[in-house]
């Protein structure tokens, strides 16, 4: 729900650069707007996220060969600019601490790739259908995010990043692309608006079942006509709203509080969703059930080194200056979210045993 606000925000602060109002006003249209989508349909919410994907797509693609076509040294003229990789102080001339605690921005910004699953599971097939778009992750990890990160640090060298400033920017502006910083706001701008619509869709899912399982209020349950679970669309709505006027209101001490609470809950997410699938996973084999639609590779090995790396994260982030606040905020955050459940769950208890 915390993606909500923050991605309506960063919209808004790109928006403003063309249209001159104020911050509030845009993120509160952004937000009407998708909540309009996410109370049409679930066709309307693939529609938009289909053309949203497909401009991001067709952008870093054309990313990847304009500015890898110049580190291979065409228009270059130094010729191919491979030797930046090593330059300037070596590989990973920071040490490896830095590179692990570059790890935990990394996981951030890959947080929302399970997206699919939740999406593939209102298909027609969901099991075939989160097997397909699960296998495809990976690939889409490689070529999307490794490709471009790739070409970025084979053009500019990494004493020329600033901070703060988009390195995709950078790299066109090294290459003299013309119009580089509005052509990369208009597509960064696409991209927010796609995790704001995806935000929306993945929190009233959530609300939904949560609802349904009977860890949240039942009325949420309810859906419309095209099954779309609109109580938990408006709620989400309700909430997202709360978090710009609190970006508003208080943007230094609540907003911030709230942003960097949500930290490092994903990685603890990530790490509760490894240690759920090694234990499903065996006690199934206990109970002679059938195999897994998607078998995991190298079971339970590989589940035991993603559990390990979430640990290894968090860790990181304990000790890392610029990621202690979000360590602790998400601490308490999480402790805060288990004694609430405690005690909710004992509430439901004595009401069924009394």
């Amino acid at each position: 729900v915390i993606v909500i606000p923050v991605e309506a925000i960063a919209g808004a602060e790109i928006i403003t650069g063309w249209l001159p109002l104020p911050i509030w006003e845009i993120g509160a249209v952004l937000m009407l707007l998708m909540t309009c989508v996410n109370l049409m349909s679930a066709r309307a919410y693939g529609e938009f996220e289909f053309w949203f994907a497909s401009i991001k797509v067709a952008a870093i693609i054309s990313f990847i060969v304009v500015v890898g076509a110049h580190a291979l040294g065409y228009r270059s003229p130094d010729g191919p600019t491979f030797w930046h990789l090593t330059a300037h102080g070596g590989f990973a001339p920071r040490g490896a601490f830095a590179v692990l605690a570059a790890v935990t921005t990394v996981i951030f910004s890959m947080m929302g790739a399970e997206v699919v699953t939740i999406a593939a599971a209102e298909s027609a097939e969901p099991a075939r259908a989160v097997a397909r778009m699960t296998s495809t992750v990976m690939t889409r990890i490689l070529l999307f995010y490794v490709g471009s990160m790739l070409v970025i640090v084979c053009t500019v060298p990494w004493t020329q990043v600033v901070p703060g400033r988009s390195p995709f920017t950078l790299a066109l502006d090294t290459i003299h692309v013309p119009y580089a910083s509005t052509l990369m706001s208009a597509i960064i701008l696409t991209a927010v608006l796609s995790c704001l619509n995806s935000a929306f869709y993945v929190a009233a899912r959530v609300l939904f079942v949560l609802a349904e399982h009977g860890d949240a209020p039942h009325w949420l349950v309810k859906t419309n006509r095209r099954h779309v679970p609109n109580r938990a669309v408006l709620l989400a709505s309700v909430m997202g709203f709360a978090g710009v006027v609190a970006a508003f209101l208080s943007p230094s001490v609540v907003f911030a509080f709230l942003v960097n609470a949500s930290g490092a809950i994903i990685a603890v997410i990530y790490l509760m969703i490894a240690v759920s699938q090694v234990r499903s996973r065996r006690a199934r084999e206990r109970s002679g059930g059938p195999p897994p639609t998607l078998p995991m590779w190298l079971f339970p090995w590989l589940s035991y080194v993603a559990i390990g790396a979430m640990v290894l994260v968090l860790a990181a982030m304990a000790v890392t200056p610029s990621h202690f606040a979000e360590f602790w905020a998400s601490t308490i955050s999480i402790a805060v979210a288990l004694i609430a459940y405690a005690l909710f769950r004992r509430g439901r208890y004595r009401a069924a045993t009394a």
